[in-house]
């Protein structure tokens, strides 16, 4: 599966350096899925994984493909973005489309940047942005929930369930708190609230984008994000635009080097990449072979019909098992036959969950 992520953020906070950075590597990478630009302002870049790298080492396959992420970088925000005010309508539109928001903080006191408030306080960033979005989803609710409040009391049993999960999210933007608070009490409810599109029902990962040399350990500003993430059951990462911008014009041999001279062990933009995927709640499987060792994507609790879908409908519709083997086992036992012969390849039918890390080789008939 595909999924996206938006890059928020207002003026003069390090989004574009940021996306910028994100394009230089993602065309750098020596991958199957280079980086592509779909529009001006969209790219798509491999997922870096080191467990992919050691399956295929094993397997000895001739392809490796990682799975992949988009980032948007969306059009600027100002206030009054809810009622149209400069690209308003636009950026809207585009929040609309994303899995989740990726929205970048002024974490810095560089004094040759002018903040577009005068003043660096990234709380009170967030909060334009959120409120922007939280006056638009109030606006579109306060107009909804009546009707469907009305279809309810009519008998509509759709409406009925609209009414009642839509209703407690229009409760909560009037006391000024995001819909992703919204707690549906069952699938069908949890269902409506996806079909209603909220801007603030979507998941937020919060970039601190700090000086080069508070990379590693952040900073007080950077501090106050991650409380404000964890109160909200959002998540935060630290990033400094400007090293991944660098990073992103050196050799590969030479990235290592740089990053431990920083006390990084790792880009930030891998850090995000990865928030993201915690964010949403999702995983990774493999196949392996000869021909090709491959990252798959799906959402945690996926059973395993679902994640042979991932790979060709065919697979879901004729499911007839999964031979599983743990990455663990995988490595320990050097590869499918190893792992069959210690007993540690399993098959596995319909109702199985899917375990981050699994490679599996799905048995179908169509």
């Amino acid at each position: 599966m595909g999924f996206r992520c938006g890059i928020v953020g207002l003026p003069n906070v390090g989004k574009s350096t940021l996306f910028n950075a994100l394009t230089e590597t993602a065309a750098a990478q020596a991958a199957n899925y280079p980086f592509c630009t779909i529009e001006p302002n969209v790219g798509r870049v491999a997922v870096p994984d080191e467990r992919l790298q050691k399956i295929a080492a094993i397997a000895k396959s001739a392809n490796v493909i990682e799975t992949q992420i988009e980032f948007v970088d969306i059009a600027g925000l100002v206030r009054g973005a809810s009622k149209g005010e400069g690209l308003g309508n636009q950026f809207l539109a585009n929040i609309r489309e994303v899995d989740a928001i990726v929205h970048v903080l002024r974490c810095f006191e560089e004094g040759d940047v002018t903040h577009v408030e005068g003043r660096v306080d990234p709380i009170a960033d967030a909060d334009t942005v959120e409120t922007e979005l939280m006056l638009a989803d109030l606006d579109s609710l306060e107009r909804r929930v009546p009707n469907l409040i009305k279809k309810a009391q009519q008998g509509d049993k759709e409406a009925k369930i609209e009414a009642s999960v839509l209703g407690q999210a229009l409760e909560l933007l009037r006391a000024s708190k995001p819909a992703r608070l919204t707690r549906p009490k069952d699938a069908e409810e949890e269902k409506a609230l996806q079909r209603a599109q909220l801007l603030t029902a979507k998941p937020v990962l919060y970039v601190c984008n700090v000086d080069e040399g508070e990379a590693a350990s952040g900073n007080a500003y950077s501090a106050r994000v991650f409380d404000k993430a964890a109160a909200e059951g959002a998540v935060a990462v630290v990033i400094s635009a400007a090293i991944e911008a660098e990073i992103a014009t050196l050799p590969a041999e030479e990235r290592d080097g740089f990053l431990a001279d920083l006390g990084l062990n790792e880009t930030g933009l891998t850090r995000m990449i990865h928030a993201a995927y915690q964010l949403l709640g999702l995983i990774t499987f493999y196949t392996a072979g000869p021909k090709e060792s491959r990252a798959w994507t799906v959402h945690r609790g996926a059973r395993a019909p679902e994640a042979a879908g991932e790979i060709h409908t065919d697979f879901e519709r004729g499911f007839i098992r999964a031979e599983t083997i743990a990455y663990g086992d995988y490595v320990a036992c050097g590869g499918e036959a190893g792992a069959k012969e210690s007993g540690k390849m399993r098959s596995e039918g319909k109702d199985y969950v899917v375990q981050d890390g699994d490679v599996l080789l799905f048995r179908f008939n169509v």
